[in-house]
């Protein structure tokens, strides 16, 4: 794997550690050798000192030093890492769930694309200015914005509480830019932004990552969604790649009785043996539940789903999760910094291993998703149902009701049920902006556009046409054979513009092949949580008994 490689897999992986890296709760410290390295530290320190003397180049001590560290920690395992002071900070933003800041998406499809709104976030300065989606950011503070990253975007943005940044937008249909100077507030980051009903029965809650703030924002979700007459409720976890410990025990408790095994960690250091049981002054939903995961789902999301699964709560539904069950102690250093190092490991209630091999680096980082098969969508004799098969080379485990679960690195779900990949023609159209780009068009140009809106044959031919001016390249039998599908995408963009996240996701729901097939488990969710009631998750033999009953000691800024 090249250097570059590395280090883009390290930021890809170790963004689904940000939220959530155990950072003081494990305590105690090793018991490390009395005798200092002095020779190996000497050798550093001279290596370092000739190259910065010696080498042709120019060479930049700061920079090796942090290379030095990330190549110590890469023979370690995944998952231990160095953030600089930039990262930590970022991470500490994201447990805290809320920055200061504009309260925009933005986005940039290339080096030599310009900065667009994706949204404007509900409530936030930005949208009550009146930003737009698809509005270019030209300039920040008067400086160009086309040669600029995201991240570079982000950071000049953002900033203290009551201060002003002036941004000059360029909108499409207007031929003039204009300038915005806009004061800076504190922004929320939601854990939670999507919760609607699907159809009169069903409320569905999507979590995007576990911050401070989930548990109370699911509470409130719930409580909004039972006054619109919720009896069955479905979690959405796919694509969130975990956040806080506490947390996830948290939302995890409101949903098992309490006393009952959530997670423990085993590790060799004082501390690390940690049991989280689920407190007994919670408020409790009885639901029938479904859960929703994917490979993206980590970390805390495999928390949730692997105890809910081990309880019999509910069904898991969806694809093997991402398998990260490595816990990390957080230590502050006096550069600004902090050491992320691997202290413990994640255990469901059954006794299951929720970290992954990771003996092949390479794979692990970039080719999971080709080269691990973990189970496969097959039918009853009757054809009329998915169900999972063992993954090969897992240890069997029992759930309350004694109902077979695997073991061998993240969830696997009850019903696994994949997402067709989107066609070509389609991935394309959305990478290049192209169904965005036409629906600010044609929002801009429609004063009404009614929720139940559809495409009409009009539309599509006005969507041909500008798929020419683009002189976007297509075959036209292609575009007509995914017809339905592009008129979905281009009704979610438009759904989102005009009414918000939660439309666009009702809209894709349409036709989501995952969410479609949990509409149709609740009767076999309710009877099963019913069953497990009467039982406890384990294997066939005993798993390490408990050490710790529950305490109020959760509130740790610890997972993923």
């Amino acid at each position: 794997m090249s250097l570059s490689t590395r280090r883009f897999s390290i930021v890809m992986i170790f963004s689904l550690a940000l939220g959530g890296v155990l950072g003081g709760f494990l305590g105690g410290r090793a018991n490390a050798d009395p005798r200092m390295p002095d020779d190996h530290l000497w050798t550093f320190g001279r290596v370092l000192s000739l190259v910065e003397d010696q080498y042709i180049g120019e060479a930049d001590s700061k920079e090796l030093v942090e290379s030095a560290i990330d190549g110590l920690l890469t023979t370690l395992d995944p998952h231990s890492n160095y953030l600089n002071g930039e990262a930590f900070s970022e991470m500490r933003d994201e447990q805290r769930g809320k920055f200061s800041g504009l309260g925009i998406q933005i986005t940039k499809r290339g080096p030599d694309k310009p900065l667009t709104i994706i949204a404007p976030i509900d409530g936030t300065p930005a949208h009550r200015v009146g930003l737009q989606s698809g509005d270019i950011i030209a300039e920040i503070e008067g400086q160009a914005t086309i040669e600029m990253t995201v991240h570079e975007a982000v950071r000049l943005l953002k900033g203290e509480k009551g201060t002003e940044v002036t941004i000059t937008i360029n909108r499409p249909g207007l031929e003039e830019p204009f300038d915005v100077t806009i004061e800076r507030a504190d922004i929320p980051i939601e854990s939670i932004r999507v919760a609607y009903m699907l159809g009169e029965d069903t409320g569905l809650v999507r979590i995007s990552n576990f911050t401070s703030t989930t548990a109370d924002e699911l509470d409130e979700a719930i409580r909004m969604l039972e006054e619109q007459g919720m009896t069955q409720l479905l979690i959405d976890l796919r694509g969130n790649p975990g956040g806080l410990l506490d947390q996830a025990v948290q939302v995890t408790e409101r949903f098992i009785t309490d006393g009952s095994l959530v997670v423990y960690t085993r590790g060799r250091i004082p501390g690390a043996n940690q049991d989280y049981l689920a407190k007994a002054d919670t408020d409790r939903s009885e639901l029938p539940l479904v859960v929703l995961v994917d490979g993206s789902s980590a970390s805390a999301s495999e928390i949730f789903s692997g105890a809910i699964q081990d309880h019999d709560r509910g069904l898991v539904v969806g694809a093997n999760t991402f398998g990260k069950g490595l816990v990390q102690r957080v230590i502050p250093l006096r550069d600004g910094g902090a050491l992320a190092v691997t202290t413990a490991k994640y255990y469901t209630p059954s006794g299951r291993l929720i970290q992954r091999d990771y003996s092949d680096l390479e794979r692990y980082y970039l080719n999971r998703a080709s080269d691990e098969q973990h189970g496969e969508t097959v039918g009853t004799p009757e054809g009329d149902e998915e169900l999972p098969q063992q993954p090969p080379n897992t240890e069997v485990f029992y759930t309350a009701s004694g109902r077979e679960v695997y073991g061998g690195g993240g969830i696997h779900p009850d019903y696994v049920v994949e997402a067709p990949p989107a066609p070509a023609l389609v991935i394309r159209l959305i990478r290049q902006n192209v169904v965005f780009d036409y629906s600010v068009l044609f929002s801009n140009s429609h004063e009404i556009i009614p929720r139940d809106f559809q495409v009409s044959e009009e539309m599509f031919d006005e969507f041909r046409e500008f798929l020419h001016e683009r002189e976007f390249e297509f075959d036209e039998a292609e575009l007509l054979e995914h017809r339905d599908l592009i008129s979905l995408r281009l009704r979610a963009q438009l759904g989102r513009m005009r009414f918000g996240q939660e439309e666009e996701s009702r809209i894709l729901a349409e036709a989501d092949p995952q969410v479609q097939k949990a509409l149709e488990l609740f009767e076999e969710a309710a009877a099963l949580a019913i069953q497990g009631k009467s039982g406890k998750p384990g294997k066939a033999t005993k798993r390490p008994d408990l050490q710790a009953q529950a305490s109020g000691e959760d509130d740790v800024p610890a997972d993923n």
